[in-house]
């Protein structure tokens, strides 16, 4: 057994320290509060946390109440995976349409601002951004979280969003790592398994990971994923091979590196959390994320309990631990030193939300008056075909497929409520795989039709439905707001690169030759 050279008090806080938990509601519970003053470092936090910018200022505000230096974390990727703007849709396009653009500087101006926004509201950690080389057209939880299926324009885009991000005070945490893009299945429901060669994962998946090391990106995120040339029997996560080995070792990173939510599938349904957290920690990991779907004190005093039991058995070494809370330690501590930095290209104050207001419903405005997410939005935007301004209200015809977890199915997306906006009086409807193509024109009626799809070439059923509309409509609009891949079709056909609200409000200022 391991002979314990740290007090038991350290020990839990050490074990506390690697968490980095959510919860329920709008403000911090009494059990995070008090678990906070034991020594937890880091909190999660999701779209059922945020209201508006001022209740999140006033939430972050409570956390550092309790401990100034708490790290506050965030899955804010921009685009379809927004928790700032998450009843409303995010005000800047996601990774896809800044790698159609393959403007660096504008993807770099992007992250600043949105960086900004969450500094402005005392967030100081970002799971983001995604480094994944989308090289299955078919990946089912990647997709237009992706920059692009080209491992050279990934990789100068992840530099340029990592550095663009951390100039505003805001810790990145590039994931999944060592690559998710080329899974036919989501790590949500199941494990992935990836059977490339060696060097195909060098210059492919790799890539990105390496350039966002070298931008000096202060966390990593790991996937669970299996490589089968990396580790055949253990997930990327529990893997000594490739979080030490590969990451640490090889590609010299020397941040915090944290796991993908520890209770998704891939992990809980084949390991357990607390087995999973354990043989985490073990394999070189920092810190474990945890709260996407169990956010209650109960989870974290399992998970706890099951770091310490497993160093006081000596599964665990005290060490190792004890690494991996001083390097959950050290960032907090950059956070700290960045917030309180003062002079030119400092970080904004964290907390104090200073002039920002809501657009609607929750959405935040840094009250710069910048609209480069729109900007970005507008430019991302791809038109095949003669574009006839609409100048009566249309009929919008939404198709919906199934949202993966990451993607949620609460944030809006489309077009209608841009076009609305621009043309009173435009009716929408939204249809699924059990609909037809006479049931939407016979709703339409002698309206202009607007499709809206999303990866139409990963749906069938959704494919089948807009053919036969446009044999009977040729003159129906397409906007495709997912990956761009099937064959344009429609009169025009409109490609957003992304369903994020901006996104729609490019595409509907499109339609109909007029800026909302």
């Amino acid at each position: 057994m391991t002979t314990l050279t740290h007090s038991s008090d350290t020990l839990t806080r050490d074990a506390l320290a690697v968490l980095q938990p959510g919860f329920q509601g709008t403000t911090a519970p009494d059990w995070l509060l008090r678990r906070i003053g034991e020594g937890l470092t880091s909190v999660g936090l999701f779209g059922r946390n945020i209201t508006s910018p001022a209740q999140l200022a006033a939430l972050t505000a409570q956390l550092r109440a309790e401990r100034d230096d708490v790290l506050v974390a965030i899955d804010e990727e921009g685009g379809d995976v927004t928790r700032l703007e998450v009843r409303d849709g995010s005000s800047f396009p996601g990774n896809y349409a800044l790698g159609s653009v393959d403007d660096v500087d504008l993807t770099r101006a992007v992250a600043r601002e949105l960086g900004g926004r969450l500094a402005a509201c005392g967030v100081n950690l970002n799971w983001a951004p995604s480094a994944d080389v989308n090289s299955d057209v078919n990946n089912p939880v990647i997709g237009v979280r992706s920059f692009g299926a080209d491992p050279a324009l990934v990789s100068r885009h992840t530099a340029a969003y990592v550095e663009g991000l951390q100039s505003a005070g805001v810790a990145a945490c590039t994931k999944h790592f060592p690559g998710h893009g080329d899974t036919a299945v989501d790590s949500h429901h199941a494990l992935p398994r990836i059977d490339v060669d060696f060097d195909t994962l060098h210059a492919r998946e790799l890539a990105p990971f390496r350039s966002a090391i070298a931008a000096g990106s202060k966390s990593v995120m790991s996937a669970h994923i299996l490589l089968s040339a990396l580790d055949p029997n253990r997930p990327a996560t529990l893997s000594p091979q490739i979080v030490t080995g590969l990451l640490r070792e090889e590609l010299g990173f020397d941040g915090l590196i944290v796991t993908d939510g520890i209770e998704m599938q891939a992990i809980a349904s084949t390991y357990g959390i607390e087995r999973g957290s354990v043989l985490a920690i073990a394999a070189g990991v920092d810190a474990i994320c945890v709260g996407g779907g169990l956010a209650d004190e109960g989870t974290v005093l399992r998970l706890r309990d099951a770091l310490v039991d497993a160093v006081r058995e000596g599964e665990l070494p005290e060490e190792r631990l004890a690494d991996a809370a001083a390097r959950v330690r050290a960032l907090a501590d950059w956070t700290l030193r960045v917030r309180g930095a003062s002079g030119p290209g400092a970080a904004v104050q964290e907390g104090t939300a200073p002039g920002i207001g809501s657009t609607g419903g929750g959405s935040t405005s840094s009250g710069s008056g910048t609209d480069i997410g729109l900007v970005a939005a507008r430019r991302a935007l791809r038109v095949t075909g003669t574009i006839e301004p609409l100048q009566e209200a249309p009929y919008v015809a939404s198709f919906a497929p199934v949202a993966n977890i990451a993607v949620g199915d609460e944030t809006p997306w489309g077009v209608a409520a841009e076009l609305t906006a621009l043309l009173p009086g435009t009716e929408t409807g939204t249809y699924g795989g059990e609909n037809t193509a006479a049931e939407v024109l016979a709703a339409a009626g002698e309206r202009r039709i607007v499709a809206v799809v999303r990866d139409i070439h990963r749906h069938p059923w959704m494919a089948a439905v807009l053919d036969g509309i446009l044999a009977a409509r040729p003159e129906t609009a397409v906007v495709e707001m997912g990956v761009n891949h099937a064959e344009p079709t429609g009169s025009p056909h409109i490609a957003t690169y992304g369903a994020a609200r901006v996104c729609g409000r490019a595409a509907a200022e499109a339609l109909t030759g007029r800026e909302a």
